[in-house]
């Protein structure tokens, strides 16, 4: 059976993180969750004394990539992720993960879906994933979701592939540059095996966030700028030839502000991909 190391970035966000913490406690396999809190004083540090089961560290750090990679190099599993505090597993996440990598022993990273929520847990769209590509990523977006994302540790003690601390907001794009860089084998699965928590403060959608994908974008060769839009839509063909826009009605469970305790199930009887409050297709 395949150890799991999951990491989470904190500071200021105790609410959110219980119930992150919660949505790992509930999986099915064996799990070392490794909280790397920034010396928080919003309750979190007593917060953290409810749940014995997790890794918690309190100190200092640079930003959530910072905080990212000193959890990174305390993971002793060999299946690891990092879950952001305003984002959650669905029930059973883990076992079809793990399910996934023994079966496929070739693959260092997957993907799965996700379903974007409110902060009343309620639904606003859904997609599924494919593996990123790398000028897509450089000079659109980085097309995957950090909290539906698996990879083996050997990523990290073969190659050496922690996150550069310096960026702030978009490192993760950065980093599956340098994944793709190294030739890392990648797949996809269509289930959808998390939820992202839309805030209305998450720093994908901070100024920050839009001044650094302007950086990566301009790293990016002349002529990779000068084709965005033939990018954008090869992108999008490749979505739609694997049937990424083809969704039918579904249920998720997730814990809730007003229900930290126990899920609160929701049915989606017309999924969709529009992010409306965003104004954007999620591509």
């Amino acid at each position: 059976m395949l150890m799991f190391s999951v990491v989470t970035p904190s500071f200021q966000q105790s609410n959110w993180l219980n119930l992150a913490i919660k949505s790992v406690e509930d999986q099915e396999l064996p799990v070392e969750h490794i909280i790397q809190d920034s010396c928080s004083t919003d309750g979190t540090r007593e917060m953290l004394l409810q749940h014995p089961s997790v890794h918690a560290i309190l100190e200092k750090d640079t930003g959530m990539y910072d905080a990212v990679n000193r959890g990174l190099r305390r993971a002793t599993g060999q299946i690891i992720s990092y879950l952001n505090c305003d984002e959650q597993y669905l029930p059973g996440t883990l076992s079809r993960v793990g399910g996934f990598f023994e079966n496929n022993p070739e693959i260092d990273f997957l993907f799965g879906g996700l379903v974007v929520v409110d902060s009343e847990g309620k639904y606003v769209c859904s997609r599924k994933m494919l593996p990123p590509m790398a000028t897509h990523t450089r000079v659109c977006h980085l097309s995957t979701f950090t909290c539906s994302t698996f990879f083996r540790r050997r990523i990290l003690d073969d190659h050496e592939l922690f996150f550069n601390s310096e960026w702030k907001a978009v490192g993760d794009a950065e980093w599956m540059l340098r994944c793709l860089q190294k030739g890392l084998k990648m797949a996809s699965i269509p289930d959808l095996i998390s939820a992202f928590v839309d805030t209305g403060s998450n720093l994908g959608a901070s100024a920050t966030s839009e001044m650094e994908r302007n950086r990566l974008r301009d790293s990016a060769p002349v002529w990779q700028r000068a084709t965005v839009p033939l990018v954008a839509l090869h992108h999008r063909l490749r979505r739609w030839q694997r049937g990424i826009y083809d969704q039918k009605p579904f249920d998720y469970a997730i814990y809730t502000q007003s229900s930290p305790a126990q899920r609160v199930s929701f049915q989606v009887a017309e999924p969709t991909t529009l992010w409306k409050k965003r104004f954007t297709i999620l591509r």
